[in-house]
């Protein structure tokens, strides 16, 4: 089996914290980023240690502190776990995994631009991300090198106002709202610029592990943007959504915001009825709307996460 080299393109979020940053970002900054440290306050067996290690050494482990609280003490196959856990098999190379899965290179229309689809375009805003996903089908992604905001925004802009047949414009990464609101903020206004667009959606993980995220800041921007907005949510087990969460779903909620989720059918995580129903009947009675449920992205170094096509037609 060979083993991958280290990825240098995921940019991990670094930033000096001073009394006056926002909670959530104090929260992102204190981040479990060691995998000793996440062994010692999960009491996890030491047999995994080394292959954890190593994993973490090809796509650096990152989770907030909040989704510790969430996993169950001494099992590693706890479900919330085992989405962030580094194991040793993500080094080997399997036929049919790649670094680009979902063929994001060859639909870059510039740096960070992104259009799969008439009518739609997706923007790759930032590489930082509250937790680092095991499956994420951007951890190979050139982040450096495919950044709209950093030296190509105008020429994005352009872009974007010169096809009139764009009206939807996606926020994703990383995770948008790893942005300050006034990032967001100052985005969104150049955006409103261009008279055909109509659709803002934002897709997002942050909120659900840090959900001080939603402040009152972004919630304006959500309300006084002059598109549809809707935010997608990427949430893969009911674990995830407790009273914290849903105090903040309840705000955006009441601002008016349309909830939807995604899902990612994971091996291991969710990939039963019970678990899937469960998730789903969460997400209702909490104002989101069960509304993808994916496949996983066969992104090198997540095999094991891989659920048979037959077995998810059954589910």
């Amino acid at each position: 089996m060979k083993i991958a080299t280290h990825n240098t393109n995921f940019l991990p979020l670094q930033r000096e914290t001073h009394p006056e940053t926002p909670a959530w970002q104090r929260v992102m900054a204190d981040a479990i980023t060691e995998v000793d440290e996440l062994f010692a306050l999960l009491e996890l067996p030491a047999s995994w240690l080394e292959g954890a290690q190593r994993a973490s050494q090809l796509f650096p482990l990152k989770l907030p502190r909040r989704m510790v609280k969430l996993m169950e003490k001494g099992n590693p196959h706890d479900p919330l776990l085992r989405q962030v856990l580094p194991l040793g098999v993500e080094g080997e190379t399997v036929s049919g995994f790649s670094h680009d899965p979902v063929g994001d290179l060859p639909v870059m229309r510039s740096p960070g631009l992104l259009q799969k689809y008439h009518g739609r375009v997706l923007l790759t805003l930032t590489g930082a991300c509250a937790l680092h996903c095991r499956y994420c089908f951007r951890r190979h992604f050139a982040y450096n090198e495919a950044n709209p905001t950093r030296h190509h925004w105008e020429a994005t802009l352009a872009a974007i106002r010169n096809d009139a047949t764009i009206n939807e414009v996606i926020f994703s990464g990383g995770d948008p709202l790893s942005l300050s609101d006034e990032r967001l903020s100052q985005l969104v206004d150049d955006l409103a610029t261009i008279p055909h667009l109509n659709k803002l959606r934002i897709h997002t993980r942050l909120p659900v592990f840090i959900p001080e995220r939603i402040t009152p800041g972004f919630i304006t921007i959500l309300q006084q943007m002059p598109f549809k907005s809707v935010l997608v949510l990427h949430i893969n087990h009911a674990h995830e959504i407790d009273s914290v969460l849903g105090h903040a779903l309840q705000q955006l909620r009441s601002a008016n915001v349309t909830l939807l989720n995604q899902s990612v059918l994971l091996k291991g995580v969710n990939d039963d009825a019970i678990t899937l129903a469960a998730l789903s009947e969460t997400l209702f009675a909490h104002g989101v709307l069960p509304y993808y449920l994916h496949l996983l992205d066969r992104v090198a170094g997540a095999h094991h996460f891989e659920v048979a096509e037959s077995r998810a037609e059954q589910l």
